[in-house]
């Protein structure tokens, strides 16, 4: 019975680390098509629609700031001041910016979730081994055992000794993480969405060459793509290093939550919060200027 259970213990152990690693990989390439979801999301008539809308508004508001720069440039020349070639640059950034601010992102944020996927499914060999492999492995491994003390036990990653209220808060624990990067992902498209939309309201301010605001946009749009690399990554990464060190793994899985905070830190707020007083006190500007011009 002994030698039954010693081998029962190291074949079946690494099987169920096989199954493991699968339902991990599993939820990792889940998270994956969630993110691709998101980026499918442009491809609905309706927000191709939207996206149309805001790209005209985007125009619109990129040929008002274009005359008041040209107006701008005017007066200051007269005054002895103008500089003709730092206008004509900021009308250049400003053409740029009008031409992809709908389209950068959306690839971006494509080949963010692209690299998750793949990075995940790496990590845990997701799709790359069957069942059949993993056997053969077990046995190759038995075979070069030469002690009989080398013996695996359950819940390895808690130590021999542990409690059922610590297994029970670990879980709890771990379905936090998982549910709150699973609720991050569900809204990220529209997210993504809303930058756009908001992006369209700077565009009347980069051809006049105010652009610290647009800049603070683009650091949004990497924010949000770093995030949906980053979290789906640690995530995975963390219960992955659960099943053999419990603890390093939730913390590993709770940092995962804490991504877009770190990121804010360092100017890339993934939220449209940051950004959304400035952005509509451009439009107002440009809706006020715009007036003016049209009295005179």
């Amino acid at each position: 019975m002994f030698i039954w259970d010693f081998v029962a213990d190291k074949i079946l152990g690494q099987i169920v680390d096989w199954f493991y690693s699968q339902v991990v990989g599993f939820l990792g390439n889940f998270f994956s098509e969630m993110g691709s979801m998101g980026a499918e999301l442009f491809e609905m008539n309706w927000v191709q629609s939207v996206v149309l809308f805001f790209s005209y508004l985007g125009w619109a508001l990129f040929a008002t700031g274009l005359v008041v720069a040209v107006f701008e440039c005017g007066i200051e020349y007269s005054a002895g001041r103008g500089n003709v070639k730092e206008t004509a640059l900021n009308v250049l950034k400003g053409f740029l910016a009008v031409s992809l601010f709908t389209q950068v992102p959306v690839r971006l944020y494509s080949l963010a979730i692209s690299l998750q996927g793949t990075l995940t499914a790496g990590i845990t060999g997701f799709g790359s081994t069957s069942i059949g492999d993993a056997a053969k492995a077990a046995l190759a491994d038995l075979e070069n055992l030469e002690s009989l003390t080398e013996s695996t036990y359950p819940l390895r990653g808690f130590g021999r000794e542990t409690s059922g209220l610590m297994v029970l808060f670990c879980l709890i624990l771990m379905a936090y993480a998982v549910i709150k990067v699973f609720f991050s992902n569900l809204k990220r498209g529209g997210i993504l969405l809303i930058q756009i939309a908001v992006g369209s309201l700077y565009m009347f301010s980069v051809p006049r060459g105010y652009g610290d605001g647009f800049v603070q946009w683009c650091k949004q749009v990497i924010g949000l793509c770093l995030t949906a690399f980053l979290q789906a990554t640690i995530l995975v990464a963390g219960l992955m290093v659960f099943k053999d060190h419990a603890l390093l793994g939730l913390g590993l899985m709770l940092s995962a939550g804490e991504i877009p905070r770190i990121a804010g830190a360092f100017g890339l707020d993934t939220t449209t919060k940051a950004n959304l007083t400035s952005a509509v006190y451009t439009a107002q500007s440009a809706v006020n200027i715009a007036r003016t011009v049209a009295a005179k």
